[in-house]
């Protein structure tokens, strides 16, 4: 069976369009993507390194093969670096600048050591192969070991797959047969098929990479639309969603928690120092739940938590967790201190309602405001329970 031959100039030509295209795409994502996502910036200088080393390669009859082509491939292993740069950094991975300069630093010295001292045009292009190997599958295994389990991701994945096992085909082709078919424009069948593999990837890997940093975003959006911006908690929104998916967990115990005093805190050291009060708050009160259990701010100095799976006795456990927490002398010795005042529902059967459950945790915290503050309530049809069941106990 005969493989079509392409023909290797047009190839190129749209190589270097797709990849002039793509920067374009990426710069605009660069400067609209919010900075946590990383990696755009890097991927931009990749794409821009290999279209200039496909220009290069088109002034082939034009400058001198032994100034060009050592050149051209630094540029091309430049370029292929920086998108693995780009990879690690949007992973939160260390940079590995040492690769990087490595590769190209060592991808210069073959060139020349093949192309004046030992003139080889097999071990150029296998050695050559073996570095953007190289660089290809460390980008694969960072996207394995770092990416998250989603379709993004076996995308971005599968196509770095397939473009290392290209580059490693071609090197195991260039020793067999000794480069005669891989010259750039006159090499055969194969050496055109994996020149037609190697324009699609200049396409397709950018697309691959912005579905991943797309996926990224939509998490950082809903994050956004679902967390308070100061203190990172829930939100009214995010807190509605996280009751819908634990009102399952009975009995389902919810505690409305407020500042004491606030006002005064914010008219005596200023709101900065209120903001730094509120994080803290969030803080103290994260660090007395379970994985389960969820705080959101509702506003204000007000704080909600909902414990599923959770009796009278438990939730009021660990609202005096909280209030012991403030006791302890604050990591911040700046804070002034401040107080909490909290009050405790729990679901009176399975098909109340959450605005009714907030509806007597608020009555609650407002009687314990009215009793003089810093002090815990529990809602009147538990409290009456746990009277009854102590009563049972006694006796």
């Amino acid at each position: 069976m005969s493989l079509v031959k392409l023909d290797p100039a047009t190839i190129i030509l749209m190589s270097t369009l797709m990849g002039v295209a793509m920067c374009v795409v990426l710069f605009a994502a660069q400067r609209s993507f919010p900075s946590t996502v990383q990696g755009l910036r890097e991927w931009v200088f990749g794409m821009l390194g290999l279209v200039v080393s496909s220009v290069l390669f088109g002034l082939r009859d034009m400058v001198p093969p032994g100034i060009l082509l050592p050149v051209a491939n630094s540029v091309f292993l430049c370029g292929a670096g920086m998108l693995l740069i780009g990879t690690q950094r949007f992973y939160g991975v260390r940079p590995a600048w040492h690769l990087f300069h490595g590769v190209w630093l060592l991808g210069l010295l073959v060139m020349l050591c093949w192309l004046y001292l030992w003139p080889d045009f097999a071990m150029r292009v296998a050695m050559f192969s073996l570095l953007m190997l190289v660089l290809n599958a460390t980008q694969f295994l960072v996207i394995a070991r770092h990416g998250e389990r989603h379709v993004s991701t076996l995308f971005f994945g599968m196509l770095t797959l397939v473009q290392s096992l290209s580059v490693l085909h071609r090197a195991i082709s260039a020793l067999q047969d000794g480069g005669a078919g891989s010259d750039i424009l006159h090499g055969g069948p194969y050496h055109s098929l994996y020149l037609a593999v190697t324009a699609f990837m200049t396409l397709l890997l950018p697309v691959g990479f912005m579905t991943v940093a797309t996926r990224r975003l939509q998490s950082l959006l809903e994050q956004r639309s679902n967390r308070d911006p100061l203190t990172a908690v829930l939100n009214r929104r995010g807190f509605a969603a996280w009751h819908a998916r634990e009102s399952a967990r009975q009995p389902l115990a919810l505690m409305s928690i407020d500042l004491d005093f606030f006002k005064a805190i914010n008219d005596r050291h200023g709101h900065a120092m209120g903001d730094r009060v509120l994080v803290d708050v969030a803080g103290v009160i994260s660090g007395a739940l379970r994985e389960r259990d969820a705080v959101a701010r509702f506003g204000g100095e007000e704080f909600v938590v909902l414990l599923p799976d959770a009796p009278p006795a438990r939730a009021e456990l660990v609202a005096r967790r909280i209030q012991d927490a403030l006791r302890q002398p604050r990591p911040d010795p700046a804070l002034p201190k401040y107080t909490l005042s909290i009050g405790i529902a729990c679901q009176a059967s399975h098909d109340e309602t959450l605005d009714s459950l907030l509806l007597r945790s608020d009555r609650a915290l407002y009687r314990a405001k009215q009793l003089g503050r810093d002090r815990i309530e529990v809602a009147q049809p538990e409290l009456a329970q746990l009277k009854h069941r102590q009563h049972i106990c006694q006796n």
